[in-house]
């Protein structure tokens, strides 16, 4: 087999008074730095976010786009680049034969992906999160271009969002307050208001999907301390499936939640984004089996 190290050795000859050895430390530290740097930017977005209801409304919209990203990426994309729709790292978007626009390449949005795992000093097992740089798909030179949404058939949609409840479902005359729909903790059970629009439904029962949920996975549950989760997830249900979310209002945020700190914030935030994932991951089942088959001439 040949030996090509012999071309390196002009090089190495010519440096050899400034090279140095590999420090892994040093890495070690610049990489960290970097970490400690993104973690920040979320920090401070995620008290931005809890401060100003306009920003968390527009938190959400990133959200609903991205509800495969964690909390705390949305965060990150919020700060950097709000309005993106389609993200992948270089590699990826060079495999579908798309490349980075030269302008763009130092306008990377970091984000954070899971490492190498370690043990703490408890024993527990932990994971390095690393910094990645990823773009949206207008950073790119392509042929292609982003998928317009697809209007759903009303019926499909309601019968995806209420299969496999988390507690059984019942329709009735009338509800508190002309309330669309009621989640009872006492009894169990989701109430429905008979006679609604599909949007309304979608709405109403969205929100009380989010109760059942959070009632489900909150160690103690009061629809009141519940109330501000249900809303957003239902509002993120919402843009992600196209429905009119020209009523919601996020002027008023929780004071607990404006006061919180950054941490608080943000695990407030992924508990929102695991619940709507949570409700979405049932619906896309049945959307998935009732996709109509694509024609020969429509996969053209």
């Amino acid at each position: 087999m040949s030996n090509f190290d012999d071309i390196f050795s002009a090089t190495a000859e010519k440096n050899a008074q400034t090279d140095r050895p590999f420090d892994k430390k040093v890495w070690a530290a610049k990489k960290q730095e970097q970490r400690q740097a993104i973690y920040d930017l979320a920090d401070s977005t995620a008290e931005a976010v809890a401060a100003d209801g306009s920003k968390f409304q527009t938190y959400l919209d990133v959200q609903s786009r991205f509800d495969r990203y964690t909390a705390t990426n949305a965060l990150l994309i919020l700060a950097q680049k709000p309005e993106a729709t389609q993200l992948r790292d270089f590699e990826s978007w060079r495999s579908t034969g798309a490349f980075i626009k030269r302008q763009e390449m130092g306008h990377g949005i970091s984000i954070l992906e899971p490492g190498d795992e370690y043990t703490r000093e408890d024993g527990s097992i932990g994971t390095y999160y690393n910094v990645k740089k990823v773009y949206d798909v207008s950073q790119v030179n392509s042929r292609s271009r982003a998928q317009s949404a697809v209007s759903m058939d009303e019926r499909l949609l309601l019968k995806a969002l209420i299969h496999r409840p988390p507690v059984p479902m019942q329709t009735v005359d009338e509800l508190p307050n002309n309330m669309g729909a009621l989640y009872d903790h006492d009894q169990r059970v989701i109430f429905v208001r008979r006679g609604m629009t599909a949007d309304d439904i979608f709405r109403s029962v969205s929100k009380e999907l989010a109760h059942a949920e959070l009632a489900g996975t909150r160690t103690e549950y009061r629809r009141e301390d519940a109330a501000f989760a249900a809303y957003s997830v239902s509002y993120m249900l919402c843009r992600k499936y196209g429905i009119d979310v020209s009523g919601y209002d996020f002027s008023r945020l929780p004071e607990g939640f404006q006061e919180a700190e950054p941490q608080s914030i943000r695990a407030a935030l992924s508990e929102m984004r695991d619940t709507a994932n949570d409700i979405s991951g049932r619906m896309y089942r049945v959307l998935e089996q009732n996709k109509t088959p694509k024609s020969k001439e429509q996969e053209r």
